[in-house]
């Protein structure tokens, strides 16, 4: 089966396109046929004129309609697009989305933060992980961070906040937001078990490829302190030149480290695993888990 994924971002957009087949034990394998990545930074304007520019509104366009037809070149079966923060918060969000699907036949749906912090939560991340320790799940993006506690594979509480890279950017996170967010961390993500942080997001995917570790090796808190130390001072195009970042990372990843050592830091975590798994692989896990179930419903 091949399903594809389209997310919406408040920092870039992505389309997933992945093959799902069955191994011999009855396990699923994922397999990725093609990851395009497109750097809109619809926040930029968002979060700060509350509205999507027409220029990004023909950009989306224009993007979508290229996804359509990669999505028929490949053959893909089924897809479904969703909107993060920033369309969320734009005023202008439910024109686009009409003219969208007026225009190019695909339907994006808004989901809440809730919504998105449960998806992440279906690429079942901490399947492979070690049950003795109790999981917080950490996904920072340019309009808001999702954290899911978990313990034994189970949900003990899921909360979105509206703390992202480019409302950092933006000046646009107050300290009631930080207040916020550090409340829930202290009083919520607490477990006798040893506490371990699982991180997704371009930025924490951009960290771990510099550290160079072999994939399930955790990063350290300390390590994350170490990078903010050093990529703090520098400016975009410093950044841009010495890691070979566009320059759509280069500003956001000082702000996803701030983010992520505060959460740390809070819940006194000291190491976070990066499987390098996002947004889009949980819509398409997801979006399987709804076939096969309404396939069932139908025998």
């Amino acid at each position: 089966m091949r399903l594809a994924a389209i997310d919406i971002g408040s920092n870039a957009a992505r389309l997933l396109i992945n093959d799902i087949t069955t191994y011999k034990d009855g396990s699923l394998d994922f397999t990725k046929v093609n990851l395009v990545r497109v750097p809109l930074r619809l926040g930029f304007d968002v979060f700060e004129m509350g509205l999507i520019s027409d220029q990004k509104i023909q950009d989306i366009l224009e993007m979508i309609r290229a996804f359509k037809h990669l999505m028929k070149v490949y053959k893909v079966e089924d897809y479904r697009a969703c909107a993060t923060s920033a369309m969320r918060d734009a005023g202008n969000s439910a024109f686009i989305l009409e003219r969208i699907l007026a225009e190019t036949g695909i339907r994006i749906e808004v989901i809440s933060g809730s919504m998105e912090a449960q998806i992440l939560y279906e690429t079942h991340m901490a399947e492979t992980l070690d049950t003795s320790n109790a999981y917080l799940y950490i996904d920072v993006g340019g309009g808001s961070t999702e954290l899911t506690f978990t313990t034994n594979n189970k949900v003990v509480t899921r909360q979105s906040f509206n703390i992202g890279t480019i409302r950092i950017l933006k000046d646009q996170v107050s300290e009631d937001n930080w207040d916020e967010l550090k409340t829930f961390v202290k009083t919520q993500v607490r477990s006798a078990l040893p506490i371990v942080a699982i991180g997704s997001g371009g930025n924490i995917n951009k960290i771990f490829s510099l550290s160079k570790r072999k994939p399930g090796k955790p990063l350290s808190l300390e390590s994350l302190k170490e990078y903010y130390k050093e990529m703090h001072p520098l400016s975009v195009a410093e950044r841009m030149h010495r890691y070979g970042f566009r320059e759509d990372r280069a500003d956001v990843i000082v702000p996803a480290l701030q983010v992520y050592i505060s959460v740390m830091r809070w819940a006194g975590i000291q190491d976070v695993f990066v499987p390098q798994i996002g947004l889009a692989d949980g819509i398409i896990r997801t979006m399987y888990q709804s076939r096969l179930k309404n396939s069932l419903m139908l025998r």
